[in-house]
């Protein structure tokens, strides 16, 4: 569809739909904003392919997005979800991913979804259009089958998934955690995570953290500006060179054979001024974010891995996904951040799954004990 009387026609099918499978193509490379260049949508009154880089507005289909009455049947759907609201800031309700359902019935998280569909409904799906410039026009006849080949079969897989979840006493395990892709929380980008989270930040001193934080938040800045990727603006692999060099000044930039000659001249007045400018208030209160030093302490790390393989064991039990109930990293994070257990666990299904002496194990982590003996392994827990 790429006119506005095919869109009203999509309008008149789709009004009052109990249900919507949908996909995007989007092309982000070199590109700071990603370009949505195809929509495919599949209901019981058919199948449809939307066309915005024609269409004059999309507001039929976002309107079926945030309508309460219609689910919305996707398979890693965060990825559609998180561009239609950075772009069109609309959220959805009513979902039910597919990866997010296989993820609880015994699939490795993230599945793609030619293996769930070859697993559940023994039908293969071709992926030889899978990186096509999508962006190209006309599309071939070939393009729009494997375009709408991935949406015609979100409706029996979710058919599939429901009555197994629901034989399983998980359907609202899956529901629970579809709901977070409806929260405007699961898609905020905090604008100095790339910075807090980089290998180099905690080695450095303030001055050259603050310096770090500008050159991340400047490189972003340019590459929206220019809409280009920021690999365009700044490869990622230059950054430590210039954090080392930046102390030296302008001149040590220039001479570092490892920077490229036309980057130095460009940016280094401007990067030397970046680095000598007095941090501000709101700079420092940033650092402040950093995760304190790890402790070594080798029969702290015993413990922490000891939690994380007691976690994995549970999930391989239950045949539920452990990359889906929690990141590898969450345990440690936790111990630095104590925010972090409730913003991972809840109060919902993954505290069901893992009991609760094992959350009782993670609020008191700091007094937990190890031992060995008599051939058993036991955690000891702190006396109330």
């Amino acid at each position: 569809m790429e006119n506005e009387r095919q869109l009203d026609r999509f309008f008149q099918d789709t009004r009052g739909a109990e249900w919507i499978g949908f996909d995007t193509e989007f092309v982000g490379e070199k590109r700071f904003k990603t370009l949505i260049c195809l929509i495919q949508v599949t209901c019981a009154a058919g199948n449809y392919l939307l066309d915005p880089l024609r269409l004059p507005h999309l507001d039929p289909f976002l309107d079926l997005v945030v309508d309460p009455d219609i689910l919305k049947i996707t398979h890693a759907g965060e990825n559609d979800y998180r561009l239609l609201y950075q772009q069109y800031d609309v959220l959805p309700t009513n979902t039910f991913d597919t990866q997010i359902a296989a993820g609880m019935m015994g699939y490795h998280y993230p599945s793609g979804l030619a293996k769930i569909v070859s697993g559940e409904l023994n039908i293969n799906l071709g992926k030889g259009f899978a990186v096509t410039d999508w962006e190209a026009r006309p599309f071939s006849q070939r393009q729009l089958d494997y375009a709408l080949e991935d949406v015609v079969i979100l409706e029996p897989l979710w058919r599939k998934f429901t009555q197994k979840l629901t034989d399983s006493n998980r359907l609202d395990w899956a529901l629970e955690e579809c709901k977070r892709l409806e929260s405007a929380d699961y898609y905020y980008q905090d604008p100095y995570h790339e910075a807090l989270t980089s290998n180099l930040i905690t080695s450095l001193k303030p001055k050259e953290q603050i310096f770090l934080l500008r050159l991340f938040k400047w490189r972003r800045d340019e590459a929206e500006r220019l809409d280009v990727s920021k690999n365009m603006v700044l490869q990622a692999k230059l950054i430590g060179q210039i954090v080392k060099a930046i102390r030296g000044g302008r001149q040590a930039l220039q001479e570092n054979r490892r920077l490229p000659d036309f980057i130095s001249r460009k940016y280094a007045e401007l990067w030397t001024n970046m680095y000598e400018d007095p941090a501000i208030a709101e700079e420092r209160e940033i650092l402040k974010r950093l995760p304190a030093p790890i402790n070594e302490d080798a029969r702290d790390e015993v413990l922490l891995e000891l939690l994380y393989l007691l976690m994995k064991y549970r999930c391989l039990d239950e045949e539920v996904s452990h990359a889906l109930v929690m990141p590898r990293n969450a345990i440690r994070r936790m111990k630095n951040d104590p925010e972090v257990l409730d913003s991972i666990l809840g109060s919902g299904w993954r505290r069901q799954l893992l009991g609760k002496e094992y959350v009782d194990w993670l609020v008191h982590y700091e007094n937990l004990g190890l031992s060995i003996e008599g051939g058993s392994i036991a955690i000891k827990m702190p006396l109330s």
